[in-house]
């Protein structure tokens, strides 16, 4: 299988070869920009960018400058890097259609199990067909979940979110995106379907609930060891 190709854009070179470092050692194919100008040259010129690591902070032109153009032509994924963690920042990459927005400093490791979670939901990576995580089996193939020993009956779209918020932990997550992903279809304004589901689900799983977090005015993020 060919390596999956990441561009990363960032004006400071130590970023750049950090990130690229650790995406190498997972098996990535990296290319570099160091400004939002030559960020689109290289995206127009490769056509088979799988991901988009990219600053928002830089000269010439700024990341969301670069991400209002790429997404009048593609749904690349997007992860933004920021110096910032201005909730009106993240709120403005989420409407822009960024998929993951993770402020400086952060660590390698997490950034790369970020990318492989979102490369799993775009169906560009394979996924795991049994998620394990602080007490809870979910087998994508018996379609069965278990928690701390005790088999736990769900509808199938409970399953589904379950699963979904499994495969994605740590990361904050928009209603938008998990209607997306979970639901299929886009977003208009009401989310009631999913705060429904996600209350149901909660009660489910007794305390184990607890892990999947609300955060106020965005979605939902799934916490656990």
């Amino acid at each position: 299988m060919d390596k999956l190709k990441i561009l990363v854009v960032d004006d400071e070179s130590r970023m750049r070869k950090l990130v690229k470092d650790f995406l190498m050692k997972s098996n990535y194919e990296v290319i570099e920009a160091e400004d939002g100008s030559q960020a689109l040259d290289l995206f127009y010129e490769q056509k088979d960018i799988a991901l988009i690591i990219l600053d928002i902070m830089m000269p010439k032109m700024d990341g969301w400058q670069v991400c209002r153009e790429i997404r009048q032509y593609s749904n690349v994924p997007v992860i933004m890097l920021t110096a910032k963690s201005d909730e009106r920042d993240e709120l403005q990459g989420f409407q822009l259609g960024v998929d993951e927005y993770i402020s400086k400093p952060f660590s390698p490791k997490i950034l790369v199990a970020r990318v492989e979670a979102i490369l799993r939901r775009t169906n560009q990576l394979a996924g795991e067909e049994k998620l394990e995580v602080g007490g809870i089996i979910v087998d994508k193939t018996a379609h069965s979940v278990i928690i701390d020993g005790k088999m736990i009956d769900l509808s199938y779209k409970e399953f589904e979110l379950l699963a979904y918020f499994m495969e994605n932990r740590g990361i904050a997550l928009s209603r938008e995106k998990i209607l997306n992903n979970v639901w299929n279809y886009d977003y208009f304004g009401d989310a009631r379907t999913i705060d429904t589901h996600v209350k149901k689900l909660r009660s489910k799983m007794g305390k184990k609930g607890d892990l999947i977090k609300t955060i106020w005015g965005l979605g939902y993020k799934f916490e656990a060891e």
